[in-house]
C-alpha cells in the first residue's frame, strides 16, 4: 500500500504528509488512484439512484459534484464524495412524498444549512452523536436497502416501505433470469476479493462486467439513460406541504448528510499519515457540493467511506485523485453512455444488496456488545427499519441517553458483618435514581448494630443526602450507632455542614501510587511531558508526581512541615524493593518512622545507624509501637540458607547478624518452605534483640512502647502477624 510519509513533528502536533511532489507525484500516484475509484463510482451511483427511485442520471450527476466540487473544497482531500448508501432511505421518502424535483430543492436547502453549520463550526458536535447509534443508523439502513433490493434481484422493483418490500418478497413472481443475474453479481462481489492479486481490479466493478457479460443476448431490464443527458437535468421545484414538514426534511438530509461525512473523514484518518481532516471545512465543502447537486438534479452528497478506502489503498497523495474520477464520470456519461446502458439492473441491485448486507457489521455488533453498549444499537436498527431513520435514530439517541444516565448514577451497596457490627461498603454516584435500592439495604441491618458507613462515592445528590441522614438518625433513635467513614471525599461532611459540593469528584490517580513504573509508563496509562529517550524512569515518576499527585498531598505535607512530624510507629523492614511500608499499611505522610537494612536486621552487638534510629524513634518521636516486617522470597535469608555470600565482603559481614535466627529457625518446627521459616523466625529474633536497647526495654516496661512482628507475602499481597512465642504466622484480623 502506498502512503503519504509522515515527517516528524513536535508531541501533540498532527504529522503531516510530505510536499505531494507536483505534477511528477499527481500523474504517479494519484492518477492511477482516480481511475480505480472511478471503477467503483460509477455502478455503486447507479445502483443508489435506483434503490431511491431517482432517475440514474441523478446519481451520475452527484457523483461527479461530489468529486470535483467537494473535492476541490474538501477539509479531507483524501475523502470521495458522492452518493451514499446510508441516504438511501432517507432520499427515497421524501422522493415518494414530494417528487423527485421537490426533492432535489430539499437537498440544495440543506446543502446551504450544511454550510451554515461549518461556518459556525460545529463540525465535531456531529462526533457527539453515539457510535452507537451512527452504527445502529447504518445497520437499519443497510437492512432497509438489502431487503429493497431483494425484491429487485427476484425481478420486481422496490417500494419506499421496509414492510412493502417484505411483502413484495412473498407477492412477487420470480423472474428467473433476474434472480440468476443478481446471484452471479453477488457471487462475484463476496469471491473476487479471495482471487490472489484481485485488489487491482474493484470488486463492483468485476461483478457489474460479468453479470453484463453473461446477459448478452438476453432479455432483461437494463440501465436506461437518456440520449441527452444534459437536456434531461431536473431544475429542483419547491415542494408543496406544509412548511414544518419540509424545514424537516431539509434538517434531517443536512443533519444525517454531515454526520455520515464527519465520520467518514475521521475514518479515513486513521487509513494515512497525511494531514488531519478539518471538519469545519469538510463541511462547508459538503454543503457546496450539496448545493451544486441539488440545483443540478442531483442525489443528496455525502463522504463515502467505502470509495475512500479505496482512494487511500490505491496510493492517493493529493485532493487530485478525487476531483480527477468525478472528470473522469463526467467524460464517461457524455461519451460513452451507450456503455452504461448495456448494464443489467437486477446486477446493480445484487451489488447494492451486498453493501446493504455490510453495513450490518457483526464485529462492530461484538465490540458494542462487550462494552455494553448494544442496547443503543439494537434499539436505532430495529427503529429505523420498523419506524423510519429519524424515528429510529431518535430512539436510539434516547437509548443511549438512558444507558449513560444508567452508569453515570450507578452504585453499588454491600454489607458486610464485622465482629463488633456492620460495615456498608457504597460506591460510584449517589443520586436520586438509585435511592430506592440504598434505603433497601439499609433498612435491612438488624436494628441495635455499630454500622459503619464506608463512603467510596465521587456525587451525593440532596435526595441521598437525606435518605442516608434520615435512615442514620432513625437508627440511631432506636440504639444503634452510626460511623460515616468517608474515603474517597468529603460529601456527606460537606452536605451535613450546608456547603454541599456541586460537581462530581475527579478521579483519584491512587493507582499510580502503587503501580511500578515499568507498568505505567510501559503502558502509557498516562500522559506526561515526552521524555528523552534516555530519560530516567525515576524523572518521569517525579514529573507525574508534580503533575496529579501533588497536589493532592500538598495541604498534608504542608501541615506535617508546619508542626513536624509525629509518627506513632517505627517501621523496620527490609530494603527489598517489593516491599512498600505505606502500601502494606495504608499510611501516608507522617505515619511511619521507617528504617530499612538488608534483612530487616536489628544486630545484637550494635549499629550505630540503627541504634541512633531506634533511640531517636523512642526517646525524641515517643513512638507508641516499634513494628519488624519480614517478607517472602528474602535475598537475605536465601544467602544464609545457602551460604552464597563471599568472605570478606561488607554483606557476608553484615549477615553474621542472623546467626541467632538461625539457631532459632533449628530449634522450631512448620510447615512452611525453608527460607519463608527463617524469614519469620528471623521478625522473632528481631524483637528479642529490640530488647537489648535500654530505651525500648524502660518503655515496654512502662507500657507505653509495644513490639509488633510482621510478615509480608509478596507473591499472595497479604500481610500476616508474627507469634514471637511459637515462631508462627496469623492472619490480620479483619
Amino acid at each position: 500500500m502506498n502512503r503519504p510519509r509522515p515527517n516528524k513533528s513536535h508531541a501533540g502536533e498532527h504529522t503531516t504528509a510530505g510536499p505531494p511532489g507536483g505534477l511528477a507525484a499527481v500523474l504517479r500516484h494519484d492518477l492511477p488512484a482516480s481511475v480505480v475509484v472511478f471503477l467503483i463510482a460509477v455502478p455503486l451511483s447507479l445502483g443508489i439512484a435506483a434503490a431511491t427511485g431517482a432517475p440514474l442520471m441523478a446519481g451520475l450527476i452527484s457523483a461527479v459534484v461530489g468529486g470535483v466540487v467537494a473535492g476541490a473544497l474538501s477539509g479531507a482531500p483524501l475523502q470521495v464524495s458522492g452518493p451514499a448508501a446510508g441516504m438511501v432511505v432517507i432520499t427515497a421518502g421524501l422522493i415518494a412524498e414530494y417528487g423527485w424535483a421537490a426533492t432535489a430543492a430539499i437537498t440544495l436547502a440543506a446543502g446551504a444549512v450544511q454550510i451554515a453549520f461549518g461556518l459556525c463550526r460545529l463540525g465535531r458536535v456531529a462526533l457527539s452523536l453515539s457510535p452507537a447509534v451512527v452504527h445502529g443508523m447504518l445497520a437499519g439502513i443497510g437492512l432497509s436497502i438489502a431487503i429493497g433490493q431483494l425484491a429487485v434481484v427476484l425481478g420486481g422493483t422496490a417500494a419506499t416501505s421496509v414492510f412493502d418490500n417484505l411483502a413484495r418478497l412473498v407477492t412477487t413472481e420470480v423472474r428467473w433470469p433476474a434472480l440468476l443475474v443478481g446471484a452471479l453479481a453477488v457471487a462475484a462481489l463476496v469471491l473476487w476479493p479471495r482471487v490472489p492479486r484481485a485488489s487491482v481490479v474493484p470488486a463492483p466493478l468485476v461483478a457489474v462486467l460479468v453479470a453484463t457479460l453473461a446477459t448478452v443476448g438476453f432479455d432483461v431490464p437494463r440501465v436506461d439513460l437518456p440520449d441527452d443527458p444534459l437536456g434531461q437535468v431536473v431544475l429542483p421545484q419547491f415542494p408543496s406541504g406544509g412548511f414544518g414538514a419540509v424545514v424537516f426534511a431539509v434538517l434531517t438530509v443536512a443533519v444525517v448528510a454531515s454526520v455520515e461525512s464527519m465520520l467518514s473523514a475521521v475514518a479515513v484518518d486513521k487509513l494515512h499519515d497525511g494531514p488531519r481532516a478539518d471538519l469545519d471545512r469538510e463541511l462547508v465543502a459538503q454543503g457546496t457540493a450539496n448545493a451544486v447537486a441539488g440545483a443540478l438534479g442531483g442525489l443528496p452528497v455525502t463522504g463515502v467511506i467505502v470509495r475512500s478506502s479505496t482512494n487511500v489503498t490505491a496510493g492517493a497523495r493529493t485532493r487530485a485523485s478525487t476531483v480527477l474520477h468525478g472528470l473522469w464520470i463526467a467524460v464517461f456519461v457524455l461519451a460513452l453512455g451507450w456503455v452504461l446502458e448495456l448494464i443489467p439492473l437486477a446486477a446493480l441491485g445484487g451489488v447494492l444488496l451486498v453493501v446493504g448486507a455490510r453495513l450490518v457489521s457483526v464485529r462492530r455488533m461484538r465490540a458494542l456488545w462487550r462494552h455494553g453498549e448494544f442496547s443503543a444499537y439494537a434499539v436505532t436498527a430495529v427503529g429505523v427499519v420498523a419506524l423510519g431513520l429519524v424515528e429510529g435514530v431518535l430512539l436510539g439517541v434516547a437509548a443511549a441517553a438512558l444507558r449513560s444516565l444508567h452508569r453515570l448514577t450507578r452504585s453499588s451497596v454491600r454489607i458486610e458483618q464485622e465482629p463488633d457490627g456492620v460495615r456498608v461498603v457504597i460506591r460510584g454516584s449517589l443520586v436520586f435514581l438509585g435511592a430506592g435500592r440504598l434505603v433497601r439495604g439499609l433498612r435491612a441491618i438488624p436494628l441495635g448494630q455499630r454500622v459503619v458507613l464506608e463512603l467510596h462515592i465521587d456525587f451525593l445528590d440532596h435526595a441521598a443526602y437525606e435518605v442516608i441522614d434520615d435512615w442514620r438518625v432513625g437508627y440511631e433513635r432506636l440504639g444503634g450507632h452510626v460511623e460515616v467513614d468517608e474515603v474517597h471525599d468529603t460529601w456527606f461532611s460537606k452536605a451535613m455542614k450546608g456547603i454541599p459540593a456541586l460537581r462530581k469528584t475527579p478521579l483519584s490517580p491512587l493507582p499510580r501510587w502503587f503501580a511500578p513504573w515499568s507498568h505505567w509508563q510501559r503502558h502509557r496509562h498516562v500522559t506526561v511531558p515526552r521524555p528523552r529517550a534516555d530519560a530516567d524512569p525515576m524523572i518521569r515518576g517525579m514529573r507525574e508526581f508534580e503533575r496529579s499527585t501533588a497536589p493532592l498531598v500538598r495541604p498534608f505535607l504542608a501541615e506535617l512541615a508546619a508542626r513536624g512530624q509525629r509518627p506513632r510507629q517505627l517501621f523496620i523492614t527490609c530494603a527489598d524493593s517489593r516491599v512498600v511500608p505505606n502500601l502494606i499499611t495504608t499510611s501516608g505522610p507522617g505515619d511511619l518512622f521507617c528504617v530499612r537494612n538488608i534483612g530487616n536486621l536489628v544486630p545484637l552487638d550494635g549499629d550505630d545507624s540503627i541504634g541512633a534510629a531506634i533511640e531517636y524513634a523512642v526517646e525524641v518521636l515517643a513512638v507508641e509501637t516499634i513494628a519488624v516486617c519480614g517478607h517472602s522470597d528474602c535475598g537475605a535469608m536465601k544467602a544464609v540458607v545457602h551460604g552464597s555470600t563471599r568472605p570478606g565482603t561488607q554483606l557476608h559481614t553484615w549477615l553474621k547478624a542472623v546467626e541467632p535466627s538461625l539457631i532459632r529457625f533449628h530449634a522450631g518446627e512448620s510447615d512452611l518452605p525453608v527460607v519463608e521459616r527463617l524469614s519469620v523466625a528471623n521478625v522473632a529474633q528481631q524483637l528479642d534483640n529490640l530488647m537489648a536497647y535500654p530505651s525500648v526495654r524502660e518503655a515496654v516496661a512502662t507500657r507505653s512502647l509495644r513490639l509488633v512482628g510482621m510478615y509480608f507475602d509478596i507473591s499472595a499481597a497479604r500481610v500476616y502477624l508474627v507469634d514471637p512465642e511459637r515462631d508462627g504466622l496469623e492472619p490480620v484480623c479483619v
